[in-house]
């Protein structure tokens, strides 16, 4: 009996769009009523879901058509995406992230367990005092890469970023955008808790790592145990020699990148801005870029666009993704699957239920 292989990711996203639309067959349709918030976000009202009256049922070729209406639902991440992606290409070609990386592989070259504890904890400090998580993005391909050259994989990078951010925002002692909203709703004291969330912050931090580390230690180990060593990694694999120095074009494009991050996480949350705002932000510090980074506009043109390709496979597999909750909005089961999960958590405690 052959070895069990992993199907490709676009494989596993399709199917579960086949497994929702069964289950609009299966499922009872419901909905539950909302209401508009004074931000504009319409929230569901609990207690109110009922089943709808006339059922519907889904045909495989609305699973189809989905498909294409997803990649337009999905279309100002998936562009973001491929501009990002261009923009730090266009950075790389300069030599600023090759720099940045030989700088830190000097550094944690020889202890990358270091440097994977020092990016879960920033990133769950960030995330729990200010609630920073789309300004996160923009790091993943640097952690990749930084990753590759580590003999580590990509998925140890998207592990680092998602516990961060995951912890941080699941054990907040103080985010202004989800705790304090959640606690007006539920009309409990604001900020009241904090003193159990900050006492228990360092542990899950310590969990976070060591998910993180036992996976990126069995890589470096075994490089067949990687989740993803079937897929591309266009980032290279070079070994610290193999680095630029950092210099001051180097040292002023990093500076503006930072400078460009706080900008963007200001507005976030001062303007409401979103993706189109953050495209338009990272698209204003590749053109600083390409001014300070002593590449001509025609090198920077191509490496745009092959920095982009090289997402075009992410940008497909977002875009696919978001056909999933499609089909399940479109058959009126997801509130109805909400509700199912949610009724056995009625009948515990409070404590166990706000775990579950």
């Amino acid at each position: 009996m052959g070895k069990f292989k992993v199907p490709h990711t676009l494989t596993l996203l399709f199917s579960m769009m086949v497994i929702a639309m069964i289950a609009t067959w299966i499922v009872p349709q419901g909905f539950f009523a909302t209401e508009t918030m004074a931000n504009g976000r319409a929230v569901v009202v609990p207690g109110t879901f009922s089943l709808v009256e006339e059922r519907s049922y889904l045909t495989p070729w609305q699973l189809l058509t989905a498909i294409p209406r997803a990649f337009a639902s999905a279309q100002d991440v998936i562009f973001f995406v491929m501009i990002l992606g261009g923009v730090l290409a266009v950075a790389r070609a300069t030599g600023t992230v090759d720099a940045l990386i030989g700088r830190l592989l000097e550094r944690f070259g020889s202890r990358p367990q270091m440097l994977i504890f020092m990016v879960i904890f920033c990133f769950a400090m960030a995330s729990s005092f200010i609630g920073t998580a789309g300004e996160y993005i923009p790091f993943v391909l640097i952690l990749v890469a930084l990753c590759k050259a580590m003999r580590l994989d990509a998925m140890t990078a998207v592990g680092m970023t998602v516990a961060g951010y995951g912890i941080g925002y699941g054990i907040s002692a103080v985010n202004p955008f989800t705790l304090v909203i959640a606690q007006q709703i539920a009309d409990i004291p604001i900020l009241s808790g904090w003193e159990l969330r900050a006492a228990i912050f360092l542990p899950f931090v310590l969990i976070g790592f060591h998910h993180v580390w036992s996976y990126a230690k069995k890589v470096a180990q075994d490089p067949s145990q990687s989740m993803v060593k079937d897929l591309p990694c266009p980032l290279g694999d070079k070994h610290a020699v193999d680095y630029p120095n950092l210099n001051w074009r180097h040292r002023l494009i990093l500076g503006s990148f930072v400078l460009t991050i706080g900008v963007v996480a200001y507005n976030i949350r001062m303007n409401g801005w979103y993706l189109y705002e953050l495209g338009a932000a990272f698209i204003a510090w590749g053109l600083f870029v390409v001014l300070v980074g002593n590449i001509s506009t025609d090198t920077a043109a191509k490496k745009f666009i092959e920095g982009a390709m090289e997402l075009t496979t992410t940008a497909v597999l977002i875009g696919v993704a978001r056909g999933i909750s499609l089909i399940l909005e479109d058959g009126q089961i997801l509130h109805s699957l909400v509700h199912g999960m949610s009724m056995p958590l009625s009948y515990v405690g409070s404590e166990v239920a706000a775990v579950g």
